[in-house]
C-alpha cells in the first residue's frame, strides 16, 4: 500500500508491521475493523537486517502459527533460516494484504481527548480512535559503557551489527555475553576457525533433544507455552529473564560451552572491567556454568516425571556429565591479544515518542494482557506479555486476537455513548472528561 497517510483518520493505528503488527491486522480485518499499519522501514526489517548470516530460529517450523498461516513447508521439524524466515513474513503480507504502508516512521503519539489520539508520522499528522503498538522490545541496542576504554585500535560491534566472521579483522574475536545471540555468534566464529574469548554471564541453557524428541515439542505437551504470566509468583522477574541458548543450526543441537572450551574456545566469566591495557573477568565462570546445566538438568526432570505420568513409551537416555572444568578465580587478559570485540548485551526499548504516563518505573509498559489504563491504547508483542509465546510467532496470534476483542468491544462502548449523549440522557461522565474509563470486560 502506498497511499500517503497524512491527515487521515483510521478507527484503529498499528505502529509497528512485523509479527506482532501483522498478526493484528489480520485479526482486525476479520471483524472488518478500519485500521492502518505504519512501518518504519519495510516488512521482516528486524529479520533481514540485524541477523547475521547464518542465523536461524531455536524454535522448530512447527511452532511458526501466525494468525491464520501456519507453516506450510517440507520441514515442519526444521529450523528457518534468516531468509526463509523473511519470505514467511512477506507470503503473510500477501495472503490477506493488509492495509500496511511501509516507510512511515513515527514520532509522537499522544492522547488528544478520551475518544482520540493524534499520531505524528514522517509523512504528517494522523488521527485515531485506538492505537495498538507493536514496535516489539528490541529497538535500541546496548552496549556498556565500559566499551569506551578500549583502545581505538579493536574494532567493536553491537551483536544486531555482526554478520559474518569474514567481517571482522584478523585476530582473536572477544564476545561478551552468553544468551542466545552471544553463544550462537561465538559458536559461528568457532567454527569457521577464529580463535574466540567468550564471556559468560548468567544465561541458562537448554538441551536441544531429550529421550527421542526435540525438548520443545515435550514442553509444548506439557503446556508450557500456554501457562499464563499471572500463574507465576514472580512475573515481573519472569518478564525479565534471559532466554534458554540452544540453536536449531544444522538440523539442531545444544550448545555446550564447555565442549567448546575443550576444542579450544577461552571462557571467562563475566566481564567487569576494561581499559586500553587490560580486560578483567569475574571469577564466577564456574558457577555460571553449574547455573546453566542446572536448568537444563530441571527441564529434563520435568519431562521425565511427565512421560512416567503419561505413560508415554520414550526411550531412556542417560543424562549430561560436563566435558570440562574451569580453573577457579578471575581471569585476564591483555587488549592487544584480541582485534575486535562483539558485545551481545542485548537492547532496550525506546518508548519516547508515547506521551501518555503507562510506563513503570523501568520505562516498562504497564498493562494486562497489553490493555493499558489509557483507554484505547495497547500493546502487542512483549516477551511474555502474556504467555512465553507473545513475543514469538507461536503465540503472538493469541494476543493479537484478544486484543481484536477488546478494541470491538471499546468501539461498540464508544458509538453507545455518542447515541446517549446526543439524545440528552447521558449515562455516564462525558468522554472528554479524562478520568472516565469504559468498563473492561475483556482483560
Amino acid at each position: 500500500m502506498n497511499a500517503d497517510p497524512a491527515g487521515h483518520h483510521r478507527s484503529v493505528i498499528v505502529v509497528g508491521g512485523g509479527q506482532a503488527g501483522l498478526s493484528m491486522s489480520y485479526c482486525l480485518t476479520a471483524r472488518g475493523i478500519d485500521h492502518i499499519v505504519l512501518e518504519r522501514e519495510q516488512v521482516a526489517h528486524e529479520w533481514r537486517n540485524r541477523r547475521w548470516d547464518s542465523f536461524c530460529l531455536v524454535t522448530p517450523n512447527w511452532q511458526c502459527q501466525l494468525p491464520g498461516f501456519g507453516y506450510r513447508g517440507a520441514d515442519p521439524h526444521g529450523f528457518m533460516v534468516r531468509d526463509e524466515i523473511v519470505r514467511y513474513l512477506q507470503d503473510y503480507v500477501a495472503s490477506f494484504d493488509p492495509p500496511l504502508v511501509e516507510g512511515v516512521a513515527v514520532r509522537r503519539l499522544r492522547r488528544t481527548s478520551s475518544w482520540a489520539f493524534e499520531v505524528v508520522t514522517s509523512q504528517g499528522v494522523m488521527t485515531a480512535d485506538q492505537v495498538v503498538v507493536a514496535t516489539g522490545p528490541y529497538q535500541v541496542p546496548v552496549i556498556p559503557r565500559i566499551a569506551e576504554r578500549l583502545s581505538p585500535a579493536i574494532k567493536q560491534l553491537h551483536s544486531s551489527e555482526y554478520r559474518s566472521p569474514s567481517q571482522l579483522p584478523p585476530g582473536p574475536v572477544l564476545v561478551v555475553g552468553s544468551g542466545q545471540s552471544g553463544s550462537q555468534i561465538a559458536e559461528d566464529l568457532h567454527l569457521a576457525g577464529r580463535e574466540v574469548h567468550l564471556a559468560v554471564g548468567t544465561a541458562p541453557r537448554v538441551a536441544r533433544f531429550y529421550r527421542g524428541r526435540d525438548v520443545v515439542a515435550w514442553l509444548e505437551d506439557m503446556g508450557y507455552y500456554r501457562k499464563n504470566i499471572n500463574e507465576f509468583d514472580d512475573a515481573d522477574a519472569v518478564r525479565f529473564r534471559v532466554n534458554h541458548y540452544v540453536t536449531g543450526r544444522d538440523g539442531g543441537r545444544d550448545i555446550d560451552l564447555r565442549a567448546f572450551a575443550k576444542q579450544g574456545m577461552r571462557l571467562h566469566g563475566r566481564l567487569v572491567n576494561c581499559g586500553h591495557d587490560e580486560l578483567n573477568f569475574s571469577d564466577d565462570l564456574a558457577r555460571n556454568l553449574d547455573a546453566a546445566d542446572a536448568v537444563s538438568e530441571s527441564i529434563k526432570d520435568t519431562v521425565d516425571a511427565y512421560i512416567a505420568r503419561t505413560g508415554i513409551d520414550a526411550p531412556a537416555q542417560e543424562r549430561y556429565q560436563p566435558v570440562w572444568l574451569p580453573e577457579s578465580g578471575p581471569s585476564t587478559l591483555r587488549a592487544d591479544e584480541i582485534g575486535s570485540v562483539v558485545w551481545a548485551t542485548g537492547f532496550g526499548a525506546d518508548y519516547r515518542w508515547i506521551e501518555e504516563p503507562v510506563f513503570d518505573g523501568r520505562g516498562y509498559p504497564t498493562h494486562q494482557r497489553g490493555v493499558t489504563a489509557c483507554p484505547g491504547l495497547y500493546f502487542l508483542g512483549l516477551p511474555w506479555q502474556y504467555t512465553w509465546g507473545s513475543g514469538r510467532f507461536c503465540g503472538v496470534g493469541a494476543d493479537a486476537e484478544h486484543l481484536a476483542i477488546v478494541i470491538a468491544q471499546q468501539r461498540i462502548a464508544h458509538r453507545s455513548f455518542d447515541v446517549r449523549w446526543i439524545s440528552g440522557t447521558p449515562t455516564s461522565t462525558y468522554p472528554d472528561d479524562d478520568h472516565w474509563v469504559i468498563p473492561r470486560t475483556v482483560a
